[in-house]
């Protein structure tokens, strides 16, 4: 039905690690269609030109004819640049590949050349101090390349960034304006590669479609860079824009100069706006059916929604498809030692989505009115499984990270127990909330299929602002799921927020000293803190005054960029002031130093004093609680295979065979037939076959004993301990 070739975009900058994943799922969904698709990864590509040796060289010409006044900093880079090009590639290649061949090399003294950003050598020298050759190596190759970004954003190109291009640009863009003199200016050296790469790719692809995806307000003007090269190279070309930024930003859109560079901007989940554009464009389909897509029409811009078909269903979207990218050439870099916070930028990851939306859906300072926290449809784990299996195909590698908004703890378990039973080696981390349905055994569940991380929101850390966000969870429970997850082994990150309206200065000095407990008692290893945002399509942003904001201040709306909004909180604090202080105690205790200092150390000004209790985070968890179990919940054993057996006179000790060593059970005769009729009679290593129910029937008829009396035993205790979970 469809012979049109499609080309998707990924445009600088996002991710120099791992592809972002919009191009994957949207490549996935066209090979259901059997729709001809190639996608590139411009972030990474444009990266790799410019820290190469060739790339490099021209920048440093670039640098001679402009002759700027120089900082320091970058008169000294500048000095060293026969060093710089003489070492790029060596330190590209080794991030490339982490050989510790290489890695010798580049913590000798002499190899590489050093500039600022080196400076953090010595303050990280008890948090690097014991890493291991590798990740030395890395951390001094990222110090490196940083050092060439600065310079690179004070000579040449100052919109550059790791992973955003030209955002001051893009922020809170009312009017377009500003965008349209920056697309019409002389091109920095990122938009340069960028076409270079695009006029090799054009006569090689030769697309009818180029679908370019704009995740952050950091990819608008490079996306549009690209846009505008290829239709100056050939007009005919269709181009359609969409992702998170179109979907958050543009929904009030009447700008028509944007339509000079793109044809097309689709909103929210973009299978099926795609699917009726590709029928509009091959005839089948009038221009008016289209689906939550923006276009131009004489002149007037035109928001066209009026396909009869529903979104398609998660179920049939397809698996991500990663093929066509450079997946051995992404970067793995070492910016903290800190082993949750390195995710995020060490190592490639596949990415996959548990559930479309969020399940909970109520949160005040979130989008929840938007359709990608709205529309709540989770995916089976048989389907995840298959998912997961087809794309270790496609890429070789067997690390996951789950991208929803967040995941469902029912459906995490159920995903466990399939990665379980087909024997799926896999590494996977999500994002999480703080639910108490995730108990002790179902973290060690996780922990066994594979799961190394979670991240979630404590956000506040009040239980007053927690309650008017309508988070849903408490500092008690955040605290007693966080220790959960880390006694079974999986490291916890947590987003904080500051700035909430009407948080006063003594709630953000009591939050501060609650985190910080919290990582002294070692429940969570990883946080970010940022400042609260108020959004339109927020409860917050809509209904300001119900939560003490005075006034919301609306610029007079120029038909672009519509979100942000500026608020007057005349309860709380003065939350900016906080934000030095905040990032760097936050840096202190995730590199494990500085608990003991007091709060007011961390900033110029004074704070209040803490009214939080000396030992408040310690003494909920030493606090216990007794759960019901429900009788349909899944008997789990993972403590190994029953093996020699040795009778000691009444009693019978049972020697378990694990990975990770050996124990033993010391029951006696009634208990152990019953353990070993749990095993041939119930499939007790098969996991989730058998329920709490009938654990417990089984129990009772084969040892003629009350159940809730064995609870009581040190026989339960053990087989608890052993791994017998109840999940």
């Amino acid at each position: 039905m469809y012979d049109s070739k499609i080309w998707l975009i990924t445009p600088p900058f996002t991710q120099i690690n791992t592809p972002y994943p919009a191009t994957c799922y949207l490549k996935g969904f066209l090979n259901t269609l059997g729709v001809q698709s190639y996608q590139s990864d411009l972030s990474l590509e444009v990266f790799l030109k410019i820290f190469s040796q060739d790339g490099l060289a021209r920048i440093f010409r670039e640098v001679a004819v402009k002759d700027p006044d120089l900082s320091e900093n970058a008169f000294r880079i500048w000095s060293l640049q026969d060093r710089y090009q003489d070492t790029v590639d060596f330190v590209i290649h080794f991030l490339q590949s982490q050989k510790s061949t290489l890695a010798h090399k580049i913590i000798s003294g002499e190899f590489l050349p050093r500039a600022s950003r080196f400076d953090q050598l010595d303050i990280s020298h008890d948090a690097f101090g014991d890493l291991g050759l590798i990740d030395r190596a890395k951390f001094m190759a990222t110090l490196y390349l940083e050092d060439l970004g600065d310079f690179i954003q004070e000579t040449v190109d100052p919109y550059f960034g790791f992973s955003r291009y030209a955002e001051k640009i893009a922020h809170s863009l009312s009017s377009f304006d500003e965008m349209q003199v920056a697309l019409q200016s002389d091109d920095y050296i990122t938009s340069i590669y960028s076409q270079e790469i695009i006029n090799d790719c054009l006569p090689e692809i030769r697309p009818d479609i180029v679908a370019i995806t704009i995740p952050f307000s950091g990819n608008l003007f490079s996306a549009l860079k690209c846009a505008q090269y290829i239709k100056s190279k050939n007009s005919d070309i269709k181009i359609l824009i969409g992702g998170g930024y179109c979907n958050t930003e543009l929904r009030s859109l009447f700008e028509p100069r944007i339509f000079q560079y793109v044809d097309f901007i689709t909103l929210d989940d973009g299978e099926l706006p795609f699917k009726c554009i590709l029928d509009y464009l091959t005839g089948h389909r009038k221009q008016t059916e289209l689906k939550r897509t923006f276009i131009l029409k004489d002149s007037v811009v035109f928001y066209c929604n009026n396909a009869i078909e529903k979104d398609i269903p998660q179920r049939e979207v397809g698996t991500p498809d990663y093929r066509d990218l450079k997946l051995q050439h992404y970067l793995a870099l070492l910016e903290l030692a800190n082993p949750m916070h390195r995710l995020w930028t060490d190592g490639r990851w596949n990415k996959l989505t548990m559930a479309h939306g969020c399940y909970w859906g109520k949160c005040t300072f979130c989008d929840v009115t938007l359709d990608y926290i709205d529309r709540y449809e989770p995916v089976s784990a048989d389907i995840l499984c298959d998912r997961i299996e087809e794309i270790i195909q496609q890429t070789g590698d067997y690390g996951f990270h789950f991208v929803d908004e967040a995941a469902p703890p029912a459906l995490m378990r159920d995903l466990a127990l399939q990665i379980l039973k087909r024997k799926l080696q896999i590494s996977w981390w999500a994002n999480i909330r703080f639910e108490k349905a995730f108990t002790p055994d179902l973290c060690r569940l996780l922990a066994r299929s594979g799961c190394i991380a979670v991240s979630g929101g404590l956000e506040v850390a009040s239980d007053r602002l927690l309650k008017l966000i309508k988070k849903g969870v408490t500092i008690p429970q955040v605290s007693k799921v966080a220790q959960a997850f880390t006694q079974a082994g999986i490291m916890v990150h947590t987003y904080l927020m500051y700035g909430f309206p009407t948080q006063s200065d003594q709630e953000t000095v009591d939050a501060l000293d609650v985190v910080r407990q919290m990582f002294k008692e070692g429940i969570i290893q990883s946080g970010f803190w940022h400042l609260f945002t108020m959004t339109a399509h927020s409860p917050v942003g809509q209904n300001p005054e119900n939560f003490g904001v005075s006034s919301v201040i609306e610029a007079p709306f120029g038909g672009f960029a519509s979100n942000d909004l500026i608020h007057l909180d005349p309860v709380g604090a003065d939350h900016e002031k906080y934000h030095e202080g905040l990032k760097l105690s936050l840096y202190n205790y995730m590199n494990g130093v500085g608990f003991e200092q007091k709060l007011n150390s961390w900033f110029l000004f004074k704070i209040p004093e803490t009214t939080v209790p000396v030992n408040f985070i310690r003494k909920i968890l030493n606090s216990s609680e007794v759960l019901k179990i429900p009788d349909h919940s899944k008997i789990i054993w993972v403590g190994g295979i029953p093996s020699s057996t040795q009778s000691q006179g009444k009693s019978v000790v049972v020697d378990l065979i694990r990975s990770n060593g050996e124990s033993s059970l010391i029951l006696n005769r009634k208990q152990y037939h019953w353990f070993i009729k749990l095993f041939s009679e119930y499939e007790l290593s098969e996991f989730g076959v058998l329920t709490y129910g009938e654990f417990i029937s089984f129990y009772q008829a084969e040892v003629s004993e009350d159940f809730e009396q064995f609870k009581e035993s040190s026989l339960w205790q053990k087989l608890r301990k052993e791994g017998l979970l109840v999940v």
